[in-house]
């Protein structure tokens, strides 16, 4: 080997000391910075490991790149520092994005405050077939658009039933047969044959009065 040979590799041996050098002043500079960093998450372990492995991806890569595919070392902290703030923030970021998410899903819960027999309980959708109260402004999907129920308070969801004569209408709770009780006193049967007429009359009223209640 020529001398020529001998200082240009003397050279290049000195270069990657220096190399390595700076790169371990980084790496400890990255140590002191990540035990920072872990006192300042001690109560989130699970985004506190995420974050340790995000570094440690980065700072690998930058140890690659210096040692092995020769990259400049200001291109390598670079992108270094790079990494571990998108890792940083991403850390940072998840309480934040919980919480609002959180918040989100509270609101949506108030925006539909249906009281008994309402159609969401634990996020499942209930059915009204005995009826409800809905307590506040909630809006509900129909065929065209959106329609509005609780506006100017209170209302309730009564189901539908049809009656004997074939009408749809509400039923009264407690409805039954009504008893009609006709008290006929005569002086004797032919006072009583003259008045079936009248007592005719009264039972028209009172079976047409039957019709109305049912």
């Amino acid at each position: 080997m020529e001398p020529d040979d001998i200082e240009t590799l003397n050279g290049q041996l000195d270069h990657l000391m220096q190399g390595l050098s700076d790169t371990a002043g980084m790496a400890h500079s990255f140590s002191q910075e990540l035990r920072r960093v872990q006192a300042t998450f001690q109560q989130t372990s699970v985004e506190m490991a995420a974050l340790e492995r995000g570094m440690s991806r980065g700072l690998r890569r930058a140890f690659d790149s210096v040692v092995f595919d020769g990259a400049r070392l200001s291109d390598a902290l670079s992108g270094l520092a790079q990494s571990i703030s998108q890792t940083v923030y991403a850390t940072a970021m998840k309480p934040v994005t919980d919480h609002f998410g959180s918040m989100l899903a509270q609101g949506i819960g108030a925006i539909v405050p249906f009281a008994d027999g309402g159609a969401f309980a634990q996020g499942r959708v209930m059915p009204f077939a005995k009826g409800g109260v809905v307590s506040g402004p909630t809006t509900f999907a129909m065929r065209g658009g959106m329609g509005l129920m609780g506006e100017a308070g209170p209302e309730a969801i009564m189901p539908l039933s049809r009656g004997p004569d074939g009408k749809l209408g509400v039923r009264a709770a407690g409805q039954g047969s009504a008893t009609v009780v006709m008290n006929i006193s005569t002086p004797d049967v032919a006072s009583f044959q003259r008045s079936r007429s009248q007592i005719a009359a009264q039972m028209g009223r009172a079976l047409a009065q039957g019709n109305r209640i049912r």
